[in-house]
C-alpha cells in the first residue's frame, strides 16, 4: 500500500468516526426526582413510623421521588392539608379524609399504612372499665380520628361520652399525661403505647371489646385507619407519582418487617434502648401496630363501615363520596 492510498483510508476512517459521532445521539441527561412534601405528625404516631426508614435508606430516591416530610400537629395538619397547603398527607385517616369531602375539599384516600388500633389507658384503681369513664377526666388529642373511633367504641358499650372530661393535648404530650398520672385515664395508640409500657409497666387498657364490637357493626374484623392521602387535583397533574409513593412506602414496610432492630433505631433514634427495644417486638407481632400497605381499592368496603362510624357518633353527618377512595389498582 502507498502512503497516499495508507493516508486516504486514514482519512476516511477518521471522518467516518466523526460523521457516526455526530448522528449519534447524546446521551439523555439523568431525570431528576419528581419533588413531594409530605404533611406527617411527629414522633410519637404512625404517621412518622416510615419517614425517617424512607429518608435513610433512600427508598425516595430509588423510585424516582425526593419526599420531604414536614411535620405539623394534628390541628395544623388538619388545617394545612385540607386548606391545600400541602398538597400530600401522610398522616391521613380515614375519617379525616371523609370529614374533608364533608366540607367540600376534593381528596382521596390513595392507600392504607396501619389498620385501626387504640387504648385507653389508666393507673387509677378505680376505673374498672369504659363505663367508668363518666364523670372522670379523659386526656386525648381530640382532633384525631383515633380519639374519635375510641368515642365509637365507647358508645357501643353504652358510655355516655358526654360526660367525659376530654383534656385535649397534642400527640407527643399523651405519654407524659400518663407517666405524671394527671388525668384519670388517656387514650392513646401506637407507638405511644408501647413506649409508655416500657416506661410505666403498672398501666392498664381498659377493654374495647374492639374485635367483637366491629365484628357486629361492620361484619369483619379489618378497620383501615392511616395512610396516604393527596388533593384531587395533585392526583390528576401527577397521575405516575401515586404508585412511585406506594411503591416507596411497600419497601418501607417490608424493610421495617424484615430488620425490626435496626427500624427501631431510625424511628426512635433519640429513645432509650429499653424503648426501641420495646418497639422491635411490637414490630415483630404486628397485632397492635396494625402495619398493612394495601391500596385503597383493595379494602374500598372496609373504609365505607369506617365512614359509617364516623356517622354513628357524629363525626361526620353523611356518607363520604366514593370519589374519596382511589380507585385504581397499585401494585
Amino acid at each position: 500500500m502507498t502512503k497516499r492510498s495508507l493516508f486516504l483510508n486514514t482519512a476516511i476512517a477518521a471522518a467516518t468516526l466523526s460523521l457516526a459521532a455526530l448522528l449519534s445521539p447524546a446521551p439523555a441527561a439523568a431525570q431528576a426526582p419528581s419533588k413531594v412534601s409530605i404533611v406527617v405528625f411527629g414522633f410519637p404516631s404512625l404517621g412518622a413510623f416510615m419517614p425517617p426508614v424512607i429518608k435513610a435508606k433512600k427508598m425516595d430516591e430509588a423510585n424516582g421521588l425526593d419526599i420531604d416530610f414536614v411535620e405539623r400537629t394534628p390541628d395544623a395538619y388538619t388545617t394545612q392539608f385540607n386548606s391545600g397547603e400541602f398538597k400530600v398527607g401522610g398522616s391521613a385517616a380515614v375519617l379525616t379524609v371523609g370529614l374533608a369531602d364533608a366540607r367540600g375539599v376534593k381528596v382521596k384516600y390513595l392507600f392504607n399504612l396501619f389498620d385501626f388500633w387504640g387504648a385507653v389507658v389508666t393507673s387509677r384503681d378505680a376505673m374498672k372499665s369504659m363505663k367508668d369513664l363518666e364523670g372522670k377526666q379523659l386526656a386525648a388529642a381530640r382532633s384525631t380520628t383515633n380519639y374519635v373511633m375510641s368515642e365509637f367504641f365507647a358508645k357501643q358499650q353504652g358510655v355516655d361520652t358526654s360526660k367525659v372530661e376530654v383534656v385535649n393535648t397534642a400527640t407527643p404530650g399523651l405519654v407524659g399525661y400518663a407517666i405524671a398520672d394527671r388525668a384519670d385515664a388517656i387514650q392513646l395508640w401506637e407507638p405511644a403505647y408501647t413506649l409508655l409500657k416500657s416506661k410505666k409497666p403498672g398501666v392498664r387498657m381498659l377493654d374495647y371489646k374492639m374485635a367483637e364490637t366491629w365484628k357486629k357493626f361492620a361484619g369483619g374484623e379489618r378497620i383501615p385507619y392511616l395512610g396516604l392521602a393527596a388533593h384531587t387535583d395533585w392526583i390528576d397533574a401527577n397521575p405516575t407519582l401515586v404508585q412511585k409513593l406506594y411503591t416507596t412506602y411497600k419497601a418501607a414496610g417490608e424493610f421495617i418487617v424484615k430488620n425490626p432492630e435496626e427500624a427501631a433505631n431510625l424511628i426512635a433514634p433519640k429513645s432509650t434502648p429499653e424503648d426501641r427495644a420495646a418497639l422491635v417486638e411490637l414490630i415483630k407481632a404486628n397485632d397492635r401496630l396494625g402495619m398493612a400497605v394495601v391500596g385503597a381499592n383493595e379494602v374500598s368496603k372496609q373504609i365505607e363501615a369506617v365512614y359509617k362510624a364516623g356517622i354513628d357518633v357524629g363525626y361526620l353527618k353523611t356518607q363520604p363520596s366514593n370519589d374519596t377512595i382511589y380507585n385504581k389498582p397499585l401494585k
